[in-house]
């Protein structure tokens, strides 16, 4: 293989046959269930990056239940969302995620910085609730609950809260030598967001220690918020605002 077509194909490996495709990555019924929890500031000092910012130490804690998605195809994501800022900008900053499907690993550690790490987590409705759980392994990690459909949302406030607030990474990819080549604070947008239905309902979360999936590490203190959505869109590629080695 020339070197010219060696740098053509170069976005993801392996070179002849690469663990995702190129987007854009659509996904159609995206069903999120968060909840929001206000947890101890001097934790959150202790993991949100500079130069992002927060005032109010609230944590996002989402599962996502991805039926159809371009290129990743059927998978169900879990993880914790920082309510922080940069430059002013009030917006998102991914801390953790753990979920059940290569190709998103993959696609999602390489191209925009998410943290992701393989698990179990699932979300489902029972009855009148809908669960979320994580499993890494054999041990429960996280449980969190919320009465189905119990308050409709507002339908264009959640989709602008989704479509117009920024989200932020960290990237972090190491030379072969061990020290690292990219360190990269990363924005990445939604786009084309229709959100076909938001609930809100009663809600619990318990969080268990773990020495790999270390979600307790952000205990909940104060459950603040719970959101059940389902919507469409499209994962936009980032565009980097800090670059940490420069």
């Amino acid at each position: 293989m020339k070197i010219d077509h060696v740098r053509q194909r170069a976005f993801a490996m392996p070179l002849t046959s690469p663990a995702f495709p190129m987007g854009p990555y659509r996904f159609v019924n995206r069903e999120y269930l968060i909840i929001s929890y206000r947890t101890d500031p001097e934790k959150l000092r202790e993991v949100v990056p500079e130069p992002l910012e927060f005032d109010d130490p609230i944590v996002h804690y989402e599962f996502i239940r991805m039926p159809d998605s371009t290129g990743f195809g059927d998978y169900t994501e879990t993880g914790q969302v920082i309510a922080t800022s940069f430059q002013g900008r009030k917006g998102g900053y991914t801390h953790a995620m753990y979920l059940d499907d290569h190709p998103p690993i993959a696609g999602g550690r390489e191209l925009w910085g998410f943290p992701k790490k393989l698990a179990t987590p699932k979300v489902a409705v029972h009855a009148d609730t809908i669960v979320g759980t994580l499993d890494y392994g054999p041990v429960r990690v996280a449980i969190a609950t919320m009465g189905y459909k119990h308050r409709a949302l507002d339908i264009e406030t959640e989709r602008r809260r989704l479509a117009e607030s920024p989200n932020y990474l960290l990237k972090i990819i190491p030379h072969v030598d061990g020290t690292p080549r990219i360190c990269e604070l990363v924005q990445y947008p939604l786009l084309d967001v229709t959100v076909h239905g938001a609930w809100s309902g009663p809600a619990s979360l318990d969080l268990y220690s773990h020495a790999l999936a270390p979600v307790a590490g952000l205990p909940v203190l104060e459950i603040v918020e719970a959101r059940h959505i389902v919507a469409d869109l499209t994962l936009g590629l980032g565009h980097v605002i800090h670059d940490y080695l420069a």
